[in-house]
């Protein structure tokens, strides 16, 4: 199970180097602190828009809630961490092992009770 998912991060990993390859980088920023913080950016917006595909707004009338559409906001954020952990030098491994550090942190919060 845990090669599938190595192989499977290391896919998405590669499929984003090859993405950004082909874009315009003109705009991007050149150093690795201004990348990061246009990239923490543009995953603050796809989460936005990810809250819009709900009926957060309690005093408007609801409309129905596309999956699809939430799906599609969820993978451009996909999108932009993967290349922040790429800006980072983060491997698939290195993700699974400060997962892993950060869950262990959270699950002991939550047993003394934070």
């Amino acid at each position: 199970m845990r090669q599938i998912l190595m192989d499977r991060l290391d896919e998405i990993f590669a499929m984003q180097k090859g993405l950004s390859e082909m874009m315009n980088l003109d705009r991007y920023p050149k150093d690795s602190e201004g990348r990061v913080s246009a990239l923490a950016t543009a995953i603050m917006h796809e989460a936005v828009e990810l809250q819009r595909t709900t009926n957060w707004k309690w005093w408007k009338k609801p409309t129905p809630f596309s999956v699809d559409d939430a799906k599609e906001e969820l993978i451009d954020i996909w999108h932009f961490v993967v290349q922040a952990s790429l800006e980072l030098n983060l491997t698939p491994d290195d993700i699974v092992a400060e997962y892993r550090k950060k869950n262990e942190i959270n699950r002991n919060r939550q047993k003394n009770g934070y």
